[in-house]
């Protein structure tokens, strides 16, 4: 069983940055892909970026060139960093990792960007 805990989020003006971070606990082995994905208020959950164990990386057309993810294999923590914020980069952000097939959630953290 993996726990993971997010932190970094708030409120923030538009064109700002924040920075999130997921930190993994509990029966750690070998965590494969980790990820990041959003949820707006009364939308469907998207991905926003995944990063393999290896480093490589993918993104959701709309953070491209403005968000960056990476990870810490020894720490078992991945980030994201997002610069150029958007209103509508609003939302609950989680973190997801998968585990020998086995996926596994963070509660989230919220990302306000006022206008």
């Amino acid at each position: 069983q993996l726990q993971l805990g997010e932190s970094g989020g708030g409120l923030v003006q538009a064109g700002g940055s924040l920075r999130l971070s997921c930190a993994a606990s509990g029966t750690i082995f070998s965590i494969n892909a980790m990820a990041w994905y959003r949820q707006a208020a009364g939308k469907q959950r998207e991905l926003v970026a995944r990063i393999t164990r290896g480093g490589s990386t993918n993104y959701a057309d709309s953070v491209k060139g403005r968000f960056t993810i990476s990870r810490d294999n020894a720490k078992n923590t991945v980030y994201l960093q997002m610069n150029s914020l958007k209103p509508e980069d609003t939302a609950v952000y989680s973190c997801y990792a998968d585990q020998f097939g086995s996926g596994y959630w963070g509660k989230g953290t919220l990302v306000t960007v006022s206008s």
